[in-house]
């Protein structure tokens, strides 16, 4: 869900003859409370006027402010402003089908600029829905907004596999300083930014807007807002798609594990594509070759990094992106080629990003993470379930683990996650890649059985992560009957999948004998400018 996305393992074990204690107590959770204290509180209506964003202002949108209180529990206390915009439906009223939200993930990941999603879905089926952008409590230009070290997550970190003692205590001390950090200006919204949190705030979203239900689109942790405002508000939930979809029980230490190991996978993959376009990028012409020299040339950034600012860290981190998406893939062999050949870093430079740095997103994802379940808090428990899990599945493991390590400092007291189940929500349509690093495929799996009235598609052997409306007719064009009619495929027996497509294709890097398209594979409906901003938005989709 970002560079790294982070969610990982908590079972305790055995290590070194040592029982190791993962877990402190959690705090207990009500949810049918919960409940009914969203219910309790309504909002002003929206006051729409127009949008800084000149993409948003271009389409139409209109832009406001939703009023919800800091705490439900105290619903005539501090309030908080939710950014929102909304693109209208075209079509005319009598055919409108109410509201549709769509949260790209993190936690922590800025909505707004997703009310233009509708324009994506193939054959107009989007254009009967009200889309509605909204950025969740403390993000982007929701008031207030965290922030805690914008430059954390900078250039040149300490190297993330802790192969001294030294190292570990400087990773450490940094989670800590984080940690503490995020305390100091911002202890109250810290307590209340769980994900039951945001999904009482989604009501509220839909009773500012005057509609008796929302239509839902969730991308990555997107899903699991909707696994438990579904859980929550049944009969408010109309219509959902759920794309990438989080395993609701292995909340959030354990999928932390789940992720190391499925983004090794799906990196191997892309080692292995690059290897076959060894014509172009004379990098190896074989995946493990390939991969050997990902390792070596890292290794070599620890003293001499690339233009001053690109580490072994920044290293792993872009090349995370061909982890997620394939997207990006050309590019970032594009950039370790230029450097391998040539020491030339500007790709390097520009596929890592930043200055300004700005830690929004993952002060979010923290603050979300480390309070909706009790992360472990003995560091001997980390340190072992790591360097175990990193012998299967060295790529992002220790990246990942230091990535979640204020959760073991955070001062805000952790809940207990709601037990999802959806067998009164209507209908969910789900989409999952095989090999998808950031939401393994086995969550879907895992959401289909607890959704009995949900169908699953899976983009066979893929890699990327959330990729639906990306041109792929077999999985679009179901989106677009379900959007338009409510009409899901049938639901097969068993608990695989109930329908097979193919993925996000793999590039053809420029220079590489180029092969022919199924007319099943792309829509081919989008302009330049629109497939740019489509590739944009997804490229960051479950990223905070």
């Amino acid at each position: 869900m970002k560079k790294f996305v982070a969610v990982a393992a908590a079972a305790g074990f055995v290590a070194a003859g040592v029982v190791l204690t993962p877990l402190a107590t959690a705090a207990p959770a009500a949810p049918q409370g919960a409940q009914q204290q969203a219910s309790s509180y309504n909002p002003p209506p929206v006051a729409w006027g127009a949008c800084a964003d000149p993409r948003l202002a271009r389409r139409g949108a209109e832009c406001g402010f939703v009023v919800v209180p800091l705490d439900y529990d105290k619903p005539n206390g501090t309030t908080i402003n939710l950014a929102v915009s909304r693109i209208k439906h075209k079509t005319p009223d009598a055919q409108a089908q109410g509201p549709m939200l769509v949260n790209p993930g993190g936690p922590g990941g800025s909505g707004l600029i997703y009310a233009v999603f509708g324009e994506f879905v193939p054959n107009g089926a989007g254009d009967s829905y009200d889309w509605i952008g909204f950025d969740p409590r403390g993000v982007g230009s929701s008031e207030p907004a965290l922030s805690c070290i914008p430059d954390y997550n900078g250039y040149n970190r300490p190297f993330y596999l802790p192969v001294t003692q030294q190292l570990e205590r400087t990773w450490m001390d940094r989670s800590k300083s984080y940690a503490d950090a995020c305390t100091a200006d911002n202890a109250e919204l810290l307590k209340h930014i769980k994900t039951v949190d945001t999904v009482k705030d989604m009501d509220s979203i839909r009773k500012a807007l005057g509609a008796p239900q929302i239509n839902f689109y969730g991308f990555s942790y997107g899903t699991y807002l909707g696994q438990v405002y579904g859980t929550l508000f049944p009969d408010k939930l109309r219509r959902a798609i759920f794309d990438g979809t989080v395993n609701p029980k292995r909340v959030w230490y354990d999928a932390n594990i789940d992720q190391d190991i499925a983004f090794e996978k799906s990196i191997k993959i892309y080692f292995d594509w690059v290897a076959r376009h060894n014509d172009v990028y004379n990098l190896g012409s074989t995946a493990e070759q390939v991969e050997q020299l990902y390792y070596r040339e890292q290794l070599k950034l620890i003293n001499s990094p690339a233009a001053g600012v690109i580490g072994p860290d920044e290293w792993n981190d872009l090349f995370l992106q061909a982890g997620y998406y394939v997207y990006g893939w050309t590019d970032v062999a594009d950039a370790f080629a230029a450097w391998v050949h040539d020491r030339n870093p500007d790709g390097l430079v520009a596929l890592y990003g930043g200055p300004e740095f700005d830690d929004n997103g993952y002060a979010i994802y923290l603050g979300v993470e480390c309070t909706d379940a009790q992360w472990p808090t003995n560091w001997n428990y980390w340190r072992a379930s790591q360097w175990l899990t990193w012998i299967k599945a060295p790529f992002v493991t220790w990246g990942n683990a230091w990535f979640n390590a204020p959760c073991v400092y955070w001062s805000a007291k952790a809940g207990t996650p709601v037990k999802v189940d959806g067998s009164k929500v209507q209908s969910v349509l789900m989409i999952n890649e095989t090999f998808d690093g950031a939401t393994p495929y086995s969550g879907s799996l895992e959401v289909r059985k607890l959704f009995p009235n949900a169908v699953l598609i899976e983009g066979v052997n893929g890699t990327t992560h959330s990729g639906s409306l990306s041109g792929i007719a077999c999985t679009d064009d179901r989106i677009a009957a379900y959007l338009a009619t409510g009409a899901l495929p049938a639901r097969q027996p068993g608990s695989g999948s109930d329908v097979q497509c193919d993925p996000v294709p793999q590039p053809e890097p420029a220079g590489a004998v180029a092969r022919t398209a199924s007319a099943d594979s792309t829509t081919g409906a989008d302009t330049p400018g629109d497939r740019d901003l489509r590739i944009e938005l997804q490229s960051q989709l479950g990223r905070p």
